[in-house]
């Protein structure tokens, strides 16, 4: 068996040799260590939505104490990571009585693109209830106790991921087009909705899921790096020098912390939710990826290449679609009253190329050969991806080497 070969089949040896490698935090290290040791059990199996609904009708039955009765269920298309359904529920709510609320399960397949926490995904969304645009949470599956795999229950809001006119086929949040007056509404709810994430009293939230790194030294910036290390050694069926140098020079240039924020970890358009005709952000999801840590990854994530475009006049990079990238840092600190530091910034830029690269030539690969996931599919298509995260790799390493 080939050593590439041997992901398929990862031995403890192997597993435990790369957790003393790639040492990160305890909930990315159960995480990665769980999916590893189950990567040889079966493929996935698709499931009916009867299945999900029984699942659902199961967890229910523990949860409300009362009748209740689960109305509509239905798939919900869109993302490349998670099992979706959207339902109604009729049932005596806690505090409001008699009500139907409109929900979604937001279940994992037997082996995702990302491997993340649904106990911190959850975490987030409660700490920012009230406080910006997110869905409410109602329940966690954390433990598999209902659902095949760890799942969460929240509201289902209304809003769109890009417009209507938007182009058929086009990967939603992956240089997606909102046109000028789009642009003018939603930029400012961007840059103010970043600020309050980055700006939190992250001493006032309480958090079981997440380390909380010190500031003054490096340990931040390892832990994110060993966890990507981590991650492509894990995935990998191939060998990339390119990844090699950039790893060598992450490693030797960790930038301190100054200061701990709540990372989104995916902020970018295609992650929020908008309602077309008031300009109206409605809802940021996808808070799986999130971590306490350095801001200047969520700042250098939203600026990559293919999370934007040009403006009309084919010059001006526009970040995510929606503002120009010096007007962006501009007013992101501004909204913030925090520093952009461009030393950290290319750090983070150079670290999230890594990822990207990771994630699509790597993790994706290796989930679409075993059949791991219900986007085997999307997922193979997602893997052209990782040329032009290697370009811009290439070109910042010429920038620093």
């Amino acid at each position: 068996m080939s050593s590439f070969d041997l992901r398929d089949q990862p031995t403890e040896a192997f597993i435990q040799g790369l957790r003393e490698q790639f040492p990160t935090e305890r909930e990315t290290d159960e995480l990665l260590t769980r999916k590893m040791q189950r990567r040889a059990g079966p493929a996935y199996r698709q499931v009916s939505l009867d299945e999900m609904v029984g699942w659902l009708n199961a967890m229910l039955s523990e949860k409300i104490e009362g009748a209740f009765e689960v109305h509509g269920p239905r798939w919900l298309t869109g993302g490349a990571s998670k099992v979706q359904i959207a339902f109604d529920l009729s049932w005596n709510a806690p505090g409001r009585g008699a009500s139907r609320d409109k929900l979604v399960v937001r279940m994992d397949p037997s082996e995702a693109s990302n491997t993340t926490s649904r106990v911190r995904e959850v975490e987030l969304l409660d700490a920012f209830e009230g406080v910006l645009p997110v869905p409410k949470v109602f329940w966690l599956d954390h433990g598999s106790r209902w659902f095949p795999e760890p799942a969460i229950v929240y509201t289902f809001v209304s809003g769109v991921a890009k417009p209507s006119n938007a182009s058929a086929g086009q990967v939603v949040g992956l240089g997606t087009n909102f046109g000028p007056q789009l642009r003018e509404q939603l930029a400012p709810q961007f840059l103010q909705h970043l600020a309050t994430i980055h700006t939190a009293d992250v001493g006032r939230m309480r958090f079981t899921s997440m380390d909380v790194p010190p500031t003054g030294n490096t340990d931040c910036a390892q832990w994110q790096l060993n966890r990507a290390r981590r991650v492509w050694e894990e995935d990998r069926g191939e060998d990339f020098p390119l990844m090699d140098v950039a790893a060598n020079w992450l490693q030797r240039n960790l930038p301190a912390l100054d200061r701990v924020s709540v990372v989104h970890g995916d902020y970018r358009s295609g992650n929020f939710l908008f309602n077309e005709e008031e300009g109206r952000i409605t809802a940021w999801l996808d808070w799986e990826r999130g971590h306490l840590g350095d801001r200047h990854r969520d700042l250098a994530w939203m600026t990559q290449r293919e999370k934007g475009h040009l403006a009309e006049d084919g010059k001006t990079y526009l970040v995510c679609g929606l503002i120009a990238i010096d007007e962006f840092y501009q007013r992101y600190q501004e909204a913030s009253g925090l520093t952009v530091d461009m030393d950290r910034l290319r750090w983070y830029q150079v670290l999230n190329c890594f990822q990207v690269i990771t994630t699509t030539m790597a993790t994706m690969y290796r989930v679409a050969k075993l059949g791991k996931s219900h986007q085997d599919i999307l997922l193979a298509r997602l893997k052209a991806i990782a040329p032009v995260g290697a370009h811009e790799l290439a070109e910042l390493l010429k920038e620093v080497l």
